[in-house]
């Protein structure tokens, strides 16, 4: 069997978040969640875990998903980054400004989120 792969989800919001944990948790994931950007900071600096993979809402408060998919790629270029959002066009642009590998609207299906997961880890090796 494979080992684990690390997940970070961040979203401000905490049914989609539970959700996607949940979901992904079910599969061979370990998942770690952030209810907002500072959080997840606090996590990718303070943990000692390389992820595979980071999903993160754009517009949340303290630090958007634009902030937080910036500080990973100039870090960990290689970590493929998944940018979800409600809010039209223009966070999009801002999420593909920043290097997310892929934007994808809410609502989604979570059959077809984790479809574009294993293609951008499948990528990724």
């Amino acid at each position: 069997m494979n080992k684990p792969l690390n997940l970070l989800i961040i979203d401000d919001n905490e049914e989609i978040l539970v959700a996607l944990k949940d979901f992904f948790s079910m599969d061979n994931f370990n998942v770690y969640s952030a209810i907002d950007g500072l959080e997840a900071l606090k996590i990718i600096e303070s943990e000692n875990i390389a992820f595979d993979l980071i999903i993160t809402d754009i517009v949340m408060p303290n630090i958007s998903g634009v902030g937080i998919i910036s500080i990973v790629k100039q870090r960990w270029p290689d970590v493929p980054v998944i940018a979800i959002t409600g809010w039209g066009e223009h966070p999009e642009a801002l999420a593909a400004e920043a290097d997310a590998d892929l934007v994808i609207e809410k609502p989604f299906d979570l059959a077809e989120l984790k479809k574009k997961v294993n293609e951008l880890l499948l990528k990724k090796t």
